[in-house]
Order: structure tokens, then sequence, then C-alpha cells
């Protein structure tokens, strides 16, 4: 039957209809714009598509009503996807599907679109890369088509979903914006915390990271890699932030290392090769050995490392990186006499503590924002995989 495992009923609680098979030719006009990118126009009054999931602006509209719009060249080519209903101007290489007929809803028309269509021109293309799409990979395109009914039930529905997933969008970008400000002016110290007793804390002192810690590099020998056993961090844990899904190492490995170097809870690692300067408070009872790629600031009573992780983010800190950075290198690395030598300013125990605890209270914000934001996007993928065909 043709009919998606997912379903919603008419109001009266019964089934719709099976669905019918046709080609999106038959349901509306596809055609291409006649702009090229240097039409634009900054703050222009009409939105105008281009080759990139980014909308520009322009002065001229072209067309004013609904429409389904994609880049028929350029980076992104298959997987950029505009929805509008309202006055618009397209580039020569933008497709534009509109015109929709009495059995075709539009935002319906959209959602499965831009689900199916990349595959579509994948399999249609010789290369594992797509360079263009054809007017006939569009309007050739098989497409499975409700009742009008249903087809706005389940565009009002993944509209829904659209919105929230554009909410927590937006709200994990002010929290990031506001951290990013907030750091700047509190290592600035134009933002100064005050003691229990409302009274300004001392000023602060500079040191080198090397006079507060003790810094590591990891293995340089890339080990046998087990099934099984004790975790291995690389680079890709530290800016992925995810530290789930690693390789393993054997126990006599791990042993033998670790009389070298422990990493523990209350360290730092920072990545040195690659990228350059992303860097992971180890907050959790660890037992783990690491890569050469990445280095190991060892925690100290000298300073309060939760602190010290965020000062390492400032732009002071990571542009003294970049300059002590070996940029012919490929790929590019950083010594760690090199990291040693950067400057962190440091306030007093009391203060440092303060600015840690406010600066990771927003991480845990943006975090759970972030993990939110995800999980809608996973419901979402899974809604569209059971509610077409």
């Amino acid at each position: 039957m043709n009919v998606p495992k997912l379903r919603f009923k008419d109001d009266n609680g019964l089934d719709f209809p099976e669905w019918e098979e046709k080609k999106i030719g038959q349901l509306l006009q596809v055609t291409t714009g006649a702009r090229d990118t240097q039409n634009k126009v900054d703050n222009g009054v009409y939105p105008f598509f281009v080759r990139s999931q980014t909308v520009e602006r322009i002065n001229s509209f072209s067309y004013d009503g609904e429409a389904i719009l994609t880049s028929g060249d350029g980076v992104g080519v298959g997987k950029n996807f505009h929805y509008i209903n309202g006055k618009f101007d397209y580039h020569q290489r933008v497709y534009c599907l509109s015109k929709f007929n009495s059995n075709a809803l539009g935002k319906y028309v959209y959602f499965y679109f831009s689900t199916f269509f990349n595959k579509r021109v994948m399999r249609l293309s010789a290369k594992n890369s797509v360079d263009s799409v054809r007017m006939d990979m569009i309007v050739d395109m098989p497409i499975y088509i409700p009742t009008v009914e249903e087809q706005t039930k389940i565009a009002n529905f993944l509209t829904a979903v659209d919105d929230k997933i554009a909410e927590l969008t937006k709200k994990v970008a002010l929290l990031q914006r506001y951290k990013k400000g907030v750091m700047q002016q509190i290592f600035s110290q134009q933002l100064r915390f005050k003691d229990d007793n409302g009274q300004d804390f001392p000023e602060w002192e500079e040191k080198t990271l090397g006079e507060i810690s003790n810094i590591y590099d990891g293995t340089h020998m890339t080990p046998d890699y087990q099934k099984s056993g004790i975790p291995f961090y690389s680079v890709e844990h530290i800016t992925s932030n995810n530290f789930a899904n690693t390789k393993f190492i054997a126990q006599e490995v791990f042993e033998r290392e670790n009389k070298r170097v422990k990493l523990e809870k209350g360290d730092l690692l920072m990545t040195k090769i690659g990228d350059i300067g992303t860097v992971k408070y180890i907050d959790w009872d660890v037992e783990a050995s690491f890569y050469v790629s990445l280095a190991l600031i060892k925690q100290s009573e000298k300073a309060n490392f939760l602190y010290v992780s965020h000062y390492i983010r400032t732009g002071a800190f990571q542009r003294e990186l970049h300059n002590r950075t070996i940029h012919v290198a490929f790929p590019k690395k950083i010594n760690l006499g090199e990291i040693g030598n950067c400057i962190v300013k440091l306030p007093c125990e009391k203060e440092q503590t303060k600015i840690a605890n406010f600066l990771s209270a927003l991480d845990e914000q943006i975090n759970t924002s972030q993990q939110q934001l995800n999980l809608s996007k996973q419901y979402k993928q899974s809604l569209l995989q059971q509610m077409f065909i």
C-alpha cells in the first residue's frame, strides 16, 4: 500500500486515502532566475536567493508568491533549500519551484523535496560529488502525494517542529554571543567581581602558563588499538567535546605510559597539532591515555585550573598561541615550550573561583540548549523517515 509508517487521521478519526505517485513537474512549474551574484544589494528590500544557504538582499523582485528554491551549482548543491511566500529575486543558477497546482500544497512539497532530492541527485551523478543539477533531475523526480487535507496536517506539524528548532538555534546563538561579550569584559577587567563583603579584590598578576603548571604531551607512538580496554584520546575528542566514542589500548600499554605522565581529574587537555588551542577541563574520574597531538596541562595549587581553562579560550591567549605556532609545518603545530611561555592573567584565588563558576554556569546553559537542539533535529529526521514514502 502507498502509505507511510506514521499517518494522520482525518477530522472524523478515519484513515485518509492511499497516496498517489506523481512527478514533481506534474504539480508545479520549475524555472531559473535572471540575476547574478553581483546584483545583490546590502540591506536591499527583498530576499535574493543565490547558490548557497545564505540569503542575500536585492532591490528588485521577479516573483511574488509561494516558492521553493534550490541551487543549481556551487557549494552545497543538492543540499540548499528555501521556502518563501512573498516577493523575491533569484540567481540565474538557482531553480525556483512555484505555481503549484490544486493537488499540491507548497509547504508539503518543500518538506518532501528537501528530504529526498539530495539522495536523487547523488544517485544520478556519475561521481561521489555533484557539480550541478539538471532541470530533469527536478521535474522528473517522483513524489508521493496524499490528499491536500493530509498534506496540510503534515506540513503544519513539521512547520511547528521547524519553529522549535529555529527557537533553540536562536537561543544557543544568543547565549554564545552573551558569553563571548561577558568574557571580553571579565578578562579585560572592565567587569570585576566583589568579595563576600562587597569589597574589591586585589589587582591581577601575570604569569606564564609554565610558571603555574607542568606541561606534557602524549605518546609519540601510534598504539595498537584494541576492541576494548583503556580509552585513548586524540584531537577529535577535544574538538567535538565527545569522549563517549574512543579507540582503546591495552592495559599494559596504558600502565607504561601512565608512569611517564598521568592524566587526572582537574587537569586540562589542549590541542596542539592541526587544531591549536581547543581546551577541555577534565571534570570526571579519568583513566585514559592520549596522543602527541594533545598537551596535558597539569593542575597545581598555583591556580584554579577551571579558571585557567576559561582563560585559554580568550582572544588574548589564542592570539599568543597563534603567534607561537609553527605555521610552515603541515599540519601546523606548537611546541610545549611555546605553550608554557604564553601569558595567563591571574586574579586572586577567590576571584578566580567566582569567574570560573560564573562562566561554567553559562557553559552549562549553552550545552543544555545545544543538547535540546540536537534532540529536536534528530526527532525531525525520525519523523521525516516515517511520515513520507
